[in-house]
Formats: structure tokens, sequence, C-alpha cells
């Protein structure tokens, strides 16, 4: 009797220690189960600091080797999310969703680059900024600040956009375009060539600014309507409808231009 009271005491006392060590291993299970990439840290290996995936996901194959990154927080287990060959997540960045940064490009600093968002090319995106949607930046693009770049928008080429920028809906800013301060260029609005919209500036709907073009202080550019050569439109100045602004021709003030003018110099 004695004996088989110690069991059972022996028993009731590992039955805890049992249980936890169960739990302990279906987490870790589950955490195992979780990862769908490593960071590679053998220094001998020849992909020294790439990340290599340990399942099929997405278009990614189980061993296929990534990018580079600093940590685990720059690219999420989850979703089909992917850093591929040569480019590179760094600092505080973080690319989530199904998101992929590709080419030679860079994210760093705590820029963000999440749902279905495409980074490739050179482009480099940094500081606070963030490229999510559908939105795509690439080729020299630097997008860097406070800036938001979402929807299906596209930034390429050689562009700036820093700042606290906006670059929404279906956009396009291209060339060796300049989008700085609070400015936002969205629905379909182009921006490009050597063409500067800054300050609090608007150009949206179907609007055209490019050539050497500006656009800043509060000024709209809207409609179907061009500012192009080296015309300015700044202030409180609006250009709408088909309104063409062009040559070195100023707009300022609390001006309107509108319908089918045309404005030169």
């Amino acid at each position: 009797m004695f004996w088989l009271f110690w069991y059972s005491e022996a028993m009731i006392s590992w039955r805890p220690t049992i249980f936890l060590a169960i739990v302990a291993g279906i987490r870790k299970g589950e955490v195992q189960k979780m990862q769908k990439y490593e960071i590679i840290t053998d220094q001998n290996d020849e992909h020294y600091g790439h990340i290599k995936a340990l399942t099929d996901f997405g278009d990614v194959k189980k061993g296929d080797i990534g990018g580079k990154i600093d940590n685990y927080d720059n690219l999420s287990q989850e979703g089909d999310c992917w850093v591929c060959r040569n480019a590179q997540v760094r600092g505080n960045a973080k690319v989530y969703g199904n998101a992929e940064v590709s080419g030679n490009a860079k994210v760093y600093e705590n820029a963000e680059v999440y749902d279905n968002a495409r980074v490739f090319g050179e482009a480099k995106v940094y500081g606070e900024a963030k490229v999510y949607g559908k939105a795509k930046a690439y080729d020299n693009a630097w997008v860097g600040g406070d800036t938001k770049v979402y929807d299906n928008a596209e930034v390429y080429d050689n562009v700036w956009v820093y700042d606290s920028t906006k670059v929404y809906g279906n956009a396009e800013v291209y060339g060796y375009a300049r989008v700085y301060g609070d400015a936002k260029v969205y629905d379909y609005a182009k921006v490009y060539d050597f063409a500067k919209v800054y300050d609090n500036a608007c150009v949206r709907e179907d609007a055209k600014v490019y050539g050497d073009a500006e656009v800043y202080d509060n000024a709209w550019v809207y409609g179907k309507a061009r500012v192009y050569d080296y015309a300015e439109v700044y202030e409180d100045a609006e250009v709408y409808g088909n309104a063409k602004v062009y040559d070195d021709y100023e707009v300022y003030g609390d001006a309107r231009v509108n319908g089918d003018a045309e404005e030169w110099s």
C-alpha cells in the first residue's frame, strides 16, 4: 500500500511536468511550422547573411535564396512577402503582406512596404516612407521622408518623392520629376520630365505637369489641364478644365484658368 501511495504521488508530481513538456513541444512545432524562411548565419556559406526559403509559398520555392535582411523583424513570416536575391531590407524597415522587394532595391531606416506593393530595380525606400496597396516604386526612384505611395500609383525612372508627399490612385511620377513638401498627386494625374510639385500643391484627376514646369504653394492643377515648358502655377491659383499653361507663363494669386484657355508668353 505504501508503494502504491508513493507511486500515486509521484505520478501526480510528474503530471504537470509532462503536460508542460507536451505543450512546449506543440508550441515549438507551431513556431517551426510558421517559419517560411531563415537567415543564413553560417559564415562559411557563400550565401551568408541572405535569407533561405524553408517552404513553398507564392512564387518562392523551398530552398530559394533571397536577399539580405538585418533581422527577422524586417520580413514577416506570414503572407507571401519576399525579399529577392540582390535586394536588401535594413534597419527597422518592414516588408509584409504579399509585398516583394527585388532587383537591387533597398528598403531601410523605418520604411514599410506591404500589401501587394512592389519595389524593384535600383529603387530606394527609406525614412518613414510607406509603399502599399498595389503601388510600385522602381528604376532609380527614391521614396523617402514620410511619403506615402499607395493604391495603384507608380513612381519610377529617376524621380525623388520625399517629405510628406502622397502619390495615390492611378497617378504616375516619372522622368526626373520631384514631388516634395506636403504635395499630393493622385487620381490619374502625371508629373514627369523635370517638373516639380511641392509645398501644399495638388495635381489630380487627368492633369499633367511636365517639362520644367513648377506647381507650388497652395496651387491646384486638375481636370485635363496641362502645365508644361517653364510655366509656374503658385500661391492660390488653379488651372483646370482643358486649360494649358506653357512657355514661361506664370499663374498666381487667386487666378483661375479654366475651360479651353491657353496661357503662354
